[in-house]
């Protein structure tokens, strides 16, 4: 495609933003994270427009720095869960949360009939929200260890775990994330 017969950037949203949107989605599984990612896109190409070449389709180059920004993104995220993992202790997350046998201290929500709860299609809805925006790794091993029940041994194999520790450190995290999010989209609502 010559130079001179690119399409205008003022198109950008409505030509690509749907495409963008999902190819960011399946990667990221947050909704809030592929709208940033996309809109972060179209941003550093409006940005490097002057700069394209125009040797490939615009729709080409965008999903080319759409790449870069969820690379950029996993990076950031593995840098925080480094940070995170170094300055909270097991103690930290379980102090106020958690009582011995791993039960939830905190009184969530008044259920007259928890089974009505699990069965309702909202919940369903707002509890599988929770579950995209945990990390993969945190998703996988609520999953395999509280639904499943999958051993702690085979769930360390499983996830790369090097301790029992650090996946019920993991773990524990992981309901706190998932408490806070159901709290805030379901629990509240009910």
């Amino acid at each position: 495609m010559m130079k001179s017969t690119r399409e205008s950037p003022d198109n950008w949203l409505n030509d690509y933003g749907d495409m963008l949107y999902r190819f960011a989605l399946a990667r990221v599984r947050s909704e809030a994270t592929a709208e940033d990612l996309v809109q972060e896109t179209l941003l550093a190409g409006l940005l490097a427009f002057d700069k394209f070449s125009g040797n490939s389709t615009v729709r080409t180059w965008l999903v080319g720095i759409l790449k870069h920004k969820i690379i950029d993104h996993f990076r950031k995220y593995s840098r925080e869960v480094s940070v995170l993992n170094n300055d909270e202790s097991a103690d930290d997350v379980l102090a106020y949360q958690f009582d011995q046998q791993g039960h939830w201290q905190v009184d969530l929500v008044e259920w007259s009939t928890p089974d009505k709860s699990i069965d309702n299609e909202q919940f369903q809805l707002a509890f599988n929200d929770c579950l995209t925006r945990l990390p993969q790794r945190m998703a996988d091993l609520l999953l395999l260890r509280t639904v499943d029940g999958v051993a702690t041994e085979e769930c360390c194999a499983l996830l790369g775990f090097e301790t029992d520790n650090q996946l019920w450190v993991a773990l524990s995290r992981t309901r706190v994330k998932l408490r806070l999010c159901l709290e805030t989209n379901w629990f509240s609502k009910e």
